[in-house]
This record gives C-alpha cells, sequence and structure tokens, in this order.
C-alpha cells in the first residue's frame, strides 16, 4: 500500500492545479489520471484573467511558449441577418454593414449588424486581456511542472475503483493502474474526475445532473485573413463563435443539436461550410479551411449541482462538484480557483490532523457563491442566447445594445465572465435598465469588482 498526504482522482484543469499547487508547498500528493497520458485532443483553452492570475501564482502564466499563445481583447456579438426593429433606441442607427470593426483585420460580416463591442482592456492591469491558446498548451506546461516537481508524482493508466473507509472517515482508495490493484492511504481523497465523478458516487453525495438540448461543434481553422478580434453571431436558434488563436489559427464554435454529430457529418462537411458562410459571409475563405472532420471535435453541456462538497477525509473539486454551461466561459476557471483554495486549507488541517467534512467546509463556503452565481448566469444567457423564440431573441438582443451604450453594465458583466466579481452582474434595477425599461444616470460609471 502507497501512502500520501492527498490523493487526486483526475489530472484535469483542476486537478492537475491541486496537485502542483500541493507539490510546491511540500505536501506529499499523488495524482491518478486514467487516460494514457497528457491529453491530445481538439481543445482550445481560453484562460480568463482569473485563471492567469492562478498561473501567475504557480510561476507559469509567463511559461506559457508565445507561438501557441494569443492575447485578445476585443470581443464582438453581432445579429444573425441584422437589426431587428426596435431591438435598439429609436433613433440610433446600426452598425455599417461591409465595414471592418475597430482596427479589425477581418472582413465585415456582411448581413450581420453588432449588438455589443466588449473589451478586456477595461479590467485593471495586468490581468486585462483573455488569452487564447493553441489545444492544450497551458494544461500540459500545468502537468511538466507537476512532474517535474515531484517526479513520479503523477499517474497515467490509473482508473479509480472505490474508496477505503474507517467508519465514517475516508481514508484511501483502490484504484486499477495498467492492470495491477493499488491501494492508496491517505488523509485526503479529492475528487477532480470531472461531472460522471465515480468519486462523488462513491461518497454517495446527491446529485442533480442537467443536460442541456444544446451542444457544440468545435473546429480548428486556418486564418487567412489573420483576425485578432473574437466574433459571436446569435440569431434564433444559432450561435457561432470564432476566436483568433496562434499561429494563424481560429478556434470556432458552433451550436448544434446535442447528440446531432454524426447527422452533421453524414450531410457533408459542404453543408457546414455553407451554414456558416450563410451567418457570416464576410469570413467565408476562413470556414473554407475546414478540410476534414479531424478538425473538429463535439462538446456536449451540462451542468452538475451537488448538496455537498466536502465528506470526512474527502473533497469535490471543478466539474466533480459544479459543471456549468460553457456559456459562463468559466468551467476550467472555477475548477483552478477551487484547487487553489483547497491547496491553502490542507496546511491548516495537516497541522491540527483534523481532516473532518467541518475542517474542509471553508473551501466549499468560500467557493460556493460565485460558482452558484455563474452557474445561474449561464443558464440565464441558455434561455436567451440559445433560444429560437422571437420575443425572447428581441429582448436578448436589446440588453446586448443597452450593453454597448452602458458602460457600467458592460463592465459588471465582463467582470463576472472574467472571474473577478461574486455578486451577479445584474440586480433587480438592472435587469430593467439592461431591458430598456429604466435610463441610468451612472451608465458611464466604471464601478469597483467586488
Amino acid at each position: 500500500m502507497e501512502r500520501t498526504d492527498v490523493v487526486i482522482v483526475g489530472a484535469g484543469g483542476g486537478g492537475a492545479v491541486l496537485g502542483l499547487a500541493l507539490a510546491q508547498k511540500g505536501i506529499r500528493t499523488l495524482v491518478l489520471e486514467q487516460a494514457a497520458g497528457p491529453p491530445t485532443g481538439l481543445r482550445g483553452e481560453l484562460l480568463q484573467p482569473n485563471g492567469q492570475k492562478i498561473l501567475d501564482r504557480l510561476g507559469l502564466l509567463h511559461q506559457l511558449p508565445a507561438e501557441a499563445t494569443r492575447a485578445v481583447s476585443r470581443f464582438h456579438f453581432c445579429r444573425v441577418g441584422g437589426a431587428r426593429e426596435g431591438a435598439r433606441p429609436r433613433g440610433e442607427k446600426p452598425a455599417l454593414v461591409g465595414v471592418g470593426w475597430a482596427g479589425a483585420k477581418t472582413p465585415g460580416e456582411g448581413g450581420c449588424d453588432r449588438l455589443c463591442t466588449v473589451d478586456y482592456s477595461m479590467l485593471p492591469p495586468p490581468y486585462n486581456r483573455a488569452i487564447v491558446t493553441l489545444p492544450n498548451v497551458a494544461h500540459h506546461v500545468i502537468l511538466r511542472a507537476l512532474d517535474t516537481r515531484v517526479p513520479g508524482s503523477l499517474r497515467y493508466g490509473a482508473r479509480f475503483n472505490n474508496l477505503v473507509r474507517d467508519g465514517s472517515q475516508v481514508v484511501g482508495l483502490v484504484a486499477d493502474c495498467h492492470g495491477t490493484e493499488l491501494r492508496v492511504s491517505a488523509k485526503l481523497v479529492v475528487g477532480a474526475d470531472g461531472p460522471l465523478s465515480r468519486v462523488r458516487e462513491a461518497l454517495g453525495i446527491p446529485t442533480r445532473v442537467h443536460l442541456y438540448r444544446e451542444a457544440y461543434l468545435i473546429a480548428i481553422l486556418d486564418d487567412p485573413d489573420e483576425m485578432d478580434e473574437a466574433r459571436y453571431f446569435v440569431g434564433r436558434g444559432t450561435i457561432l463563435g470564432l476566436f483568433p488563436a496562434a499561429s494563424r489559427k481560429v478556434y470556432l464554435f458552433y451550436m448544434i443539436p446535442a447528440g446531432s454529430m454524426d447527422r452533421i457529418k453524414a450531410e457533408g462537411l459542404e453543408t457546414l461550410r455553407d451554414r456558416w458562410t450563410a451567418i457570416a459571409p464576410g469570413l467565408e475563405k476562413t470556414f473554407h479551411t475546414l478540410v476534414g472532420w479531424d478538425q473538429t471535435a463535439y462538446m456536449p453541456t451540462g451542468r452538475v449541482r451537488t448538496s455537498r462538497w466536502v465528506a470526512d477525509g474527502a473533497a469535490l473539486i471543478g466539474d466533480a462538484a459544479h459543471a456549468m454551461n460553457p456559456h459562463a466561459s468559466q468551467g476550467r476557471m472555477q475548477a483552478m480557483a477551487d484547487a487553489m483554495t483547497v491547496a491553502d486549507l490542507i496546511p491548516a488541517c495537516l497541522e491540527t490532523g483534523n481532516w473532518s467534512a467541518a475542517a474542509l467546509a471553508p473551501y466549499e463556503r468560500a467557493r460556493r457563491p460565485q460558482v452558484e452565481m455563474l452557474q445561474r448566469m449561464a443558464d440565464e444567457q441558455v434561455l436567451f442566447w440559445n433560444t429560437r423564440s422571437r420575443l425572447l431573441g428581441y429582448m436578448r438582443d436589446r440588453v446586448f445594445c443597452t450593453l454597448d451604450r452602458n458602460r457600467r453594465l458592460r463592465y459588471q458583466v465582463l467582470a463576472a465572465t472574467a472571474g473577478l466579481r461574486q455578486e451577479a452582474p445584474f440586480g433587480f434595477l438592472d435587469r430593467l435598465i439592461a431591458a430598456g425599461f429604466l435610463p441610468d444616470p451612472h451608465a458611464d460609471r466604471i464601478p469597483s469588482i467586488g
């Protein structure tokens, strides 16, 4: 039997960060990952400001390879098909069709009206931008740092089987590692094994898993026009987004019905490219760099809500505790924030020898408010952004247009998306202002981040 202080199940965004943070504190840690090695799939990473701050604290932000990262400040939200009458206040002109915006190098989107532009440079430096990386770049940097710091502390090909208990206290686990039983004695077992967490199941924690009706097709394309600003296109039942990345690449995400990837493949690449071109004609050259399905991946979406995140001798972090819709743009960042909070709590538990749920509860109390706020915010965005309803689409476009004019509300939404805000971006009065029913005497005022 192996003995350690902390054993972490899962080396994803949260588990790898926790393993490294504990290794840097000199705490004995073992990280078990069921995959055969570091991730290799098509997964882009959008590092929000709070995630950048965590990587900086770990000493890794400046280790991200410059040739694989791209800083992006401006995100444009556009309505597919032009502005609907009434979405903008009377007398306000829509954005020009067929021209670029704010120095963007991409051509105009043709037939699409700019609703709102969000600029990360509004945020306090130095984390006042988003960072887009090529597939798995930041994750690989974290994994390498962990393996370098404590060689052998990261085990691939290790599948969690069950927990070991002493009464109600979790004292270790049993895993299968390359066909051999691995028994680990530990003071704390951390489940960082995703939304379908086997550790959570073994703990018997009541959980509600909600699968959304929409999923996303992800693609990485060439960027012949050297796009330097991100684009979101929203319409009735339509979302298409493009993020510029390093090496003249673009990440594309396209909302599709859940479980429809096989049907889309059967319809063919040309049909898919034509759909994208109908949404954003000015980007046709970019869309035509999709030449094979190996440039794509399928991303289902779901939400996890659990009654508790801690037990005697155990804790859940990241998607195992609170998966959320990607509209929040914070799933991986929140797993990283969980990891750092747990890492800061563990030295006190080691000193007192107390690994009870009560001793671990400060982690959950510290993290739940922001997580639940982001889950609610993401679900509201699902309701309005994904809608096929004319009325809800009209309200969505109206709110976007208000945000474009209202610096205060735009800042509050951005601060929440960036992970720098604990409270919801809109209170009751703010909702009425955003919908255009009330004026805002403080529209030009940037609030402090709470």
